[in-house]
């Protein structure tokens, strides 16, 4: 990319990337990177894509599985992106909660699914930051007050999921951004993640409605988006 080129950043996925959940408009994960919100957020003043001169479009959408992204999400894109932050895989999972041969079933048509995405970005030549999915529980298999049953195996699935995210990032040379890993202990080791609040009075807890990243969870995926651009060295401005 030359310095002075127009630079368009796209959201594609699930409600990991949305606003929905973190209190409305610009303030979900994808909004954020975008443009921060310094009121909320002062540290990250003037660390965000606008000021890279960036514009953007949020495709990503709530109940996504992967298949949307592919034959959905990546028809809307007139154009080729520069960026893009892809959050898929959670759902898929989710549709067949508590069933573990299911789940196992669920892993192979999901890696398909992904290396078709990648490569279609890739060859479009968009940066991809590809994002490991997250675990409300905790690593326990139980979320605080029964807000869904218990999945004992659950977090197993969740882990080969993410190795399964982590190989293909590395194999079609996208961005890692282990939400997984910075999310641990903000679930149901610090409260109740049923909870409809956005806003929590403790910002320690990062989820609502189980599964949805709150205003607190949305900055932290942000944050681990960024730090994975700063280490593909992707917000120098002259790349």
């Amino acid at each position: 990319m030359i310095h002075g080129m127009a630079r368009t950043y796209v959201a594609l996925g699930d409600s990991m990337s949305i606003d929905d959940y973190a209190g409305g408009a610009g303030h979900g994960a994808g909004s954020l990177l975008l443009r921060n919100i310094d009121a909320d957020f002062a540290g990250f003043r003037h660390r965000d894509l606008t000021t890279l001169g960036y514009s953007s479009c949020v495709l990503a959408r709530d109940g996504a599985v992967a298949a949307d992204v592919l034959n959905e999400q990546l028809i809307q894109m007139t154009e080729p992106a520069t960026l893009a932050t892809v959050t898929m895989g959670g759902n898929d999972l989710l549709r067949v909660y508590g069933d573990d041969a299911a789940a196992t079933a669920v892993l192979a048509r999901l890696a398909q699914t992904v290396e078709a995405v990648l490569t279609r970005l890739s060859a479009a030549g968009t940066r991809v930051v590809l994002t490991t999915i997250y675990d409300p529980s905790d690593g326990s298999g139980t979320t605080a007050g029964n807000a869904v049953p218990d999945w004992p195996a659950g977090p197993d699935h969740v882990a080969a999921v993410n190795a399964m995210l982590a190989d293909l990032a590395r194999r079609h040379d996208a961005g890692l951004a282990d939400v997984h890993a910075a999310f641990r202990g903000h679930g149901a080791m610090v409260g109740d993640v049923g909870t409809s609040e956005s806003r929590p009075a403790d910002r320690d807890l990062w989820f609502c409605g189980v599964v949805e990243p709150n205003a607190w969870g949305a900055d932290a995926i942000r944050r681990v988006w960024w730090e994975a651009l700063d280490r593909r060295g992707w917000l120098d401005c002259g790349s």
